[in-house]
């Protein structure tokens, strides 16, 4: 398959529409990928590509990202549990009832709600920079948490994480020299576009104050891990300088047994080394049907 075999699609879920992209046979092993912040499933668009051929794929969305409805601040709960409430609903909705589950950066709180509700539908996980462990944050977090104990005070300083030089900044940092000319440019300017649509701020201040709440919800994710062991693979970038390598070698704690890449990327791992991980998840999944 190629990248002109996806679908574009929506849903609607709680009057809200719910956009994503589909590949591959729906016989096959489907696999749910879930993107971080600033991006959409724009991230995955390569990724699908690769994958479509052997498994069925799934991105969406979330609600006030991509093409995904965005409803002002004030008549939407914009919270990582109602992301994840919404993503669930979408998978029922799709007649999805066994997936694997990659999870990047947002996507992890959002998705390890859904393995902790239903570890019997989660055949795997493949986390990219998806943290689920305090030892992942790095000083780049030190103003997020400061915001969210006082948001009128940083937020000055948190809103400059929503300019066009952070954006570009979350894809260039921490890859190498003799790789930075593989990231499109078009990946900071989509994202950005999606930041600076009147409201978006609003509800990206939201969700920053929101995250606070997903590290309470650390030992239930990771209680999930102790009992239910799923198959886990761990792809992350070395160089990442907002979940460090730490938050990758710590999945270690409770799932032994997973299999831990460390390479030499960034936080968007997928622009740099992307036909790497695909390697790495074709492999895995095979093993973890």
């Amino acid at each position: 398959m190629s990248s002109f075999d996806t679908r574009h699609r929506t849903a609607t879920i709680d009057g809200l529409e719910v956009f994503y992209r589909e590949s591959g046979h729906p016989d096959n092993p489907t696999l749910v990928l879930l993107h971080g912040f600033p991006s959409s499933s724009h991230m995955f668009r390569n990724l699908i590509a690769e994958l479509a051929d052997e498994f069925h794929v799934i991105a969406p969305d979330h609600i006030g990202f991509g093409r995904s409805s965005m409803p002002a601040v004030d008549e939407f709960d914009y919270s990582f549990d109602r992301l994840a409430e919404i993503t669930d609903q979408l998978l029922d909705r799709l007649g999805i009832d066994r997936f694997a589950l990659y999870i990047q950066d947002y996507g992890a709180p959002i998705g390890l709600r859904i393995a902790a509700k239903h570890p019997e539908r989660v055949t795997a996980l493949i986390t990219q920079s998806g943290n689920a462990y305090r030892e992942g944050f790095t000083p780049f977090w030190d103003v997020l948490f400061a915001h969210a104990q006082n948001r009128t005070e940083h937020e000055p300083a948190v809103r400059e994480l929503l300019e066009l030089d952070a954006t570009q900044w979350q894809y260039t940092h921490g890859v190498p020299a003799d790789r930075l000319d593989r990231i499109a440019p078009e990946t900071w300017l989509t994202d950005q576009a999606g930041l600076d649509r009147p409201g978006n701020k609003e509800i990206q201040l939201q969700l920053f104050w929101d995250y606070q709440f997903n590290l309470d919800g650390y030992p239930a994710f990771q209680e999930y891990f102790r009992t239910h062991r799923p198959p886990t693979l761990v792809a992350w970038g070395r160089g990442d300088e907002i979940f460090g390598p730490a938050g990758a070698e710590a999945f270690a704690t409770d799932l032994p047994d997973a299999e831990i890449h460390l390479l030499d990327a960034g936080h968007f791992a997928l622009e740099t080394h992307g036909q790497e991980i695909a390697d790495l998840i074709r492999d895995f999944l095979r093993r973890n049907p």
